[in-house]
């Protein structure tokens, strides 16, 4: 990409009056150089079936193409219009909640033949008017696209149909997933009974894939369709969202992201976080490194937060402290849903840059300085390099596996509970991450790897991890790796299986702790952060050097913190969900003995920093303070320039920060 993108969703359509030409006035006065249109507006396009109405799509173009301002082209494909749920009820997905009703968005089965005809009728209607105008530079297919727990009738055909090429006998099916139990034996395919109702876990984590799986052709079937219309300047993309706790949390349960993002020629993402007071950055950084990962190149955010939730309206200083932090991740645009708050339906007080007065405020001001400064900036900050040796394996079959088996019958912690306190924990020290999947092949290039809670996993693969600590890699495993195969079986050896040979442990009892501390605080993080919950397995050493037993009466002889030198590397297993403050040494502990500790672990949170290598092959350091207090640090590195105000900094110069304030610097 040539430059920073700095955008906003514009839909004209839901304008109470004509202010087209005011709001293209007030995007550049901000800067704003790329607006999204199009995907959330099907019914007005196609106002019944056959008819179609782009009159509010040609003027949008025509007037940002005059004002010199890029659009990207949503298909509008993830909202069905009235007339056809009339004409086809079918299209809507029938979940294991029952059939759909019409009125939110997001309810189509996304597999049904009538739905498909129509979207592909208005994706190729839409395209192929827009592809030759000079504003559009890109697509973005669909929004957040999900399989929205679609199991109808014809869903489980298709996924009888899907089993039977993957294990070809009903035999060997039945072998896999242990169907004698409770007589779910199925002796026909003809037989082959709902999945909704099942009770066997290997069975429906399969077909959670299997759901994964349609996500993934859906979006690779939109994406052909595009290609046919697109220009050899023009991209395509899509919004991926995570796993949404009132905000962007975690791995995105129902995409495998590695997978989906295949056949786009570009990585983007909406990331939605807490802000004001709850403003850590966290979520930021995470999004960003999964996007980034993914596919491994830089990525868009298509969507985050201006205002929105009356609890995210930002301080004064944090729109520009969130803005730069998607950029110090890989981020070569920013976008704001959206550019107005409307005035009526689902998301009215979700507001936008502009309040529904759509007068200048505040955000809006500080906006324009945020755009002012990208375009400035933009060859020092755009396409930003990123070389990490520290990557976090994350694996969808595994969070689906603990959906089924949780950690214990009253504990409300899940899969990404365990990802989010292991990458928070590297955070906050200040150590970069790429994420990586099952499939990577290229583990190698890392110096230390994250396992967080791989319940589910191939041999094949368990055997690349031990390949990967013996040829020198540092390795971190927690509680519940390697417990069972690819469908969900429990492996019949002592426990942790394959990875025991690694990790120089095995054990046979795993309990739910109740009053466990770990003997004599060995990570010394006090009485109050001593803790054990949710779930211990009792670790029996072979080879493994013991970090850390359990506190308890009954409890006590049996290790719950290990490291096992095996080959040229090493391999730590954490036998137990502990406190974050215990986590976090654990894995500094990790990252030392990885010889991974540099200058940057020298300053904490809430200081954070970030670097890499941008296109005039300099390395350009991030420092951001997330706190309402002015904070101070030594800047240990090359001499550069301060890039904001282009003063010059030496090594060894204290660089003082504003509250909610950063500074980026480039090495000369």
């Amino acid at each position: 990409m040539k430059k920073l993108l700095y955008g906003v969703a514009y839909y004209d359509e839901y304008m109470p009056y004509d202010r087209l030409d005011e709001d293209i006035r007030m995007m550049k006065e901000a800067g704003i150089n790329v607006v999204r249109i199009a995907e959330s507006t099907w019914s007005t396009h196609e106002p019944q079936n056959g008819v179609f109405d782009f009159t509010s799509v040609d003027r949008v173009l025509d007037a940002m193409h005059r004002a010199g301002i890029h659009v990207i082209v949503g298909t509008p494909t993830y909202a069905v219009p009235t007339w056809m749920v009339k004409e086809h009820p079918d299209v809507l997905a029938t979940t294991a909640n029952g059939p759909g009703k019409y009125g939110a968005r997001q309810i189509m089965d996304i597999t049904n033949p009538t739905y498909l005809f129509y979207a592909e009728r208005i994706i190729r209607k839409l395209i192929s008017r827009v592809s030759g105008h000079p504003a559009v530079i890109g697509y973005q297919t669909d929004n957040e696209t999900k399989h929205y727990h679609t199991a109808g009738p014809n869903v489980q055909l298709l996924f009888v149909k899907y089993v039977r090429d993957k294990f070809k006998t009903l035999e060997e099916l039945n072998k896999a997933f242990g169907l004698d139990y409770w007589s779910n034996r199925i002796n026909s395919w003809e037989d082959f009974p709902s999945i909704i109702g099942t009770i066997n876990g290997s069975l429906g984590a399969e077909f959670a894939k299997f759901q994964r799986k349609l996500v993934a052709d859906f979006l690779s079937w939109q994406v052909s369709i595009v290609n046919e219309y697109k220009r050899a300047d023009q991209f395509v993309t899509q919004n991926f969202d995570f796993e949404w706790r009132g905000y962007s949390y975690g791995i995105q349960p129902d995409v495998d992201h590695f997978e989906a993002s295949r056949p786009f020629d570009i990585m983007g993402v909406d990331i939605y976080h807490p802000s004001q007071d709850d403003l850590t950055g966290i979520e930021i950084s995470f999004g960003g490194d999964v996007a980034r990962s993914t596919k491994g190149t830089n990525y868009l955010v298509l969507e985050t937060e201006a205002q929105a939730f009356p609890h995210w309206t930002p301080y004064p200083g944090q729109l520009r402290l969130q803005a730069f932090s998607h950029l110090a991740s890989g981020a070569n645009m920013v976008s704001y849903w959206h550019w107005h708050s409307i005035h009526n339906s689902f998301e009215t007080y979700w507001k936008g840059l502009l309040s529904h007065d759509f007068e200048p405020n505040p955000v809006y001001e500080e906006a324009r300085t945020i755009g002012r400064d990208f375009a400035r900036l933009s060859p020092h900050l755009v396409n930003l390099q990123k070389e990490n040796k520290v990557a976090i394996l994350v694996s969808n079959d595994s969070l689906t596996a603990l959906e089924w088996f949780k950690f214990n019958f009253s504990s409300t912690k899940k899969y990404n509970d365990v990802v989010r306190m292991m990458y928070d924990e590297l955070y906050r020290m200040n150590i970069g991450c790429d994420f990586v999947s099952p499939a990577t092949t290229n583990f190698e290039r890392y110096d230390l790897l994250i396992v967080p809670a791989l319940y589910t996993a191939s041999d094949e693969l368990l055997e690349r991890l031990n390949r990967f600590v013996v040829d020198g890699g540092h390795i971190v495993y927690t509680f519940k790796s390697g417990f069972t195969d690819q469908n969900v079986k429990v492996r019949s050896e002592r426990q942790p299986g394959i990875i025991g040979k690694a990790c120089g442990i095995s054990y046979s009892m795993f309990v739910e702790p109740k009053r466990v501390t770990l003997k004599d605080d060995p990570f010394q993080v006090g009485e109050d952060q001593n803790q054990v919950h949710t779930w211990m397995e009792l670790l029996t050493p072979s080879t493994a050097e013991v970090l850390a037993y359990y506190d308890h009466p009954h409890w006590g002889k049996y290790a719950a913190v290990t490291q096992n030198g095996y080959g040229q590397g090493q391999a730590v297993y954490i036998g137990c969900m502990t406190s974050e403050a215990v986590m976090g040494k654990i894995l500094e502990h990790a990252v030392k003995k990885a010889g991974l500790w540099g200058l940057d672990q020298e300053i904490r949170f809430p200081l954070i920093t970030k670097s890499g290598v941008n296109g005039l092959g300099k390395t350009v350091r991030y420092y951001f303070n997330y706190a309402e207090m002015p904070a101070s640090l030594d800047y240990r590195h090359r001499e550069g320039i301060e890039l904001l105000s282009g003063r010059p900094v030496s090594s060894g110069q204290t660089l003082k920060l504003e509250p909610w304030g950063f500074t980026i610097i480039e090495e000369q």
